[in-house]
């Protein structure tokens, strides 16, 4: 049985207050009024006796609902609605407050413990996340899972744990999805898996983000190394890629410009030397030759 939220409206529970606390001032009064009398008719005491105790058991149909909270009302173990509104009501006793449930509609968000999982490559890694989260439809959550709460958190860490196993650490290619480089992706990605699992306990995901991501202790002195040698030949490439631009648009100004003829082996030369100057890691030291290239 699928259960929906059904809104109820309860009756206001200051007339309400006032009623009963009128009623029971008279029903004591009135029995304190017949025993001094001597009670010459029964059934009058009887009426008011009765009177009294049914005054008392309405007395618990008085409950109060807070900001941004509900209250699940059930009747003999059958749910008759929820209140929504704030303030004082009052209605059967029998449901209220005695088998209500109380259902903050707060936003509560939590953080998740850091789970260790091997990613799309196999590499170990430690991931956590944060989930933002509230109860949109309090009957689901009250009637359709055991303990909403914990269901929240065990489905949630659930989904992290697939995301993780779904993504690689890093991108090895352009385009690729990774769990580093790709977070506001990633973060939608996993919002919505977790919406998803949630969907059927009357919960909402605001937000879910990543809030750790390491490589495993096992392996993150390797995966250093290789991120600081993938950092080097990248930025050796840009260095290469700059250098030949700048070899080629000096040798295009001096031809241009007629300042010097050189032929292929002078050109060798100067393209050798403009090479190891702008590619080097350390200064180079000039050399001055007297000389001709041919001595």
């Amino acid at each position: 049985m699928d259960f929906r939220e059904t809104r109820r409206t309860c009756f206001p529970g200051v007339p309400a207050l006032l009623l009963l606390s009128l009623s029971t001032v008279g029903l004591i009064v009135g029995i304190i009024t017949g025993g001094a009398m001597g009670w010459a008719q029964w059934p009058a005491f009887v009426a008011m006796a009765l009177g009294l105790v049914v005054t008392f058991v309405a007395w618990f149909g008085l409950f109060h609902v807070e900001p941004n909270e509900a209250r699940v009302l059930q009747l003999f173990g059958k749910y008759v609605g929820t209140v929504r509104d704030q303030g004082l009501f009052w209605a059967n006793p029998f449901y209220a407050p005695f088998a209500s449930t109380r259902v903050s509609l707060r936003v509560r968000n939590f953080d998740s413990d850091k789970l260790k999982v091997n990613d799309k490559d196999g590499n170990p890694i430690e991931i956590g996340a944060v989930v933002v989260w509230k109860v949109v439809d309090t009957a689901e959550a009250v009637f359709e899972v055991d303990d909403y709460i914990h269901f929240v958190r065990v489905q949630s860490e659930a989904a992290l744990r697939n995301l993780g196993t779904h993504y690689s650490y890093d991108a090895h290619e352009e385009g690729e999805t990774s769990l580093r480089s790709h977070t506001g992706e990633v973060a939608e990605l996993l919002r919505k898996e977790i919406d998803e699992r949630l969907a059927k306990a009357g919960v909402e995901v605001i937000e879910a983000r990543i809030s750790h991501l390491a490589y495993a202790t096992e392996i993150a002195g390797a995966m250093l190394q290789r991120q600081q040698a993938s950092a080097v030949i990248a930025a050796r490439q840009k260095i290469v890629e700059g250098a030949v631009g700048m070899v080629e648009m000096a040798l295009d100004r001096l031809s241009a410009q007629q300042i010097v003829e050189l032929d292929e082996e002078r050109k060798a030369a100067m393209v050798s030397n403009l090479l190891v100057v702008l590619c080097g890691d350390k200064a180079t030291q000039p050399v001055v030759n007297t000389g001709t290239l041919y001595q």
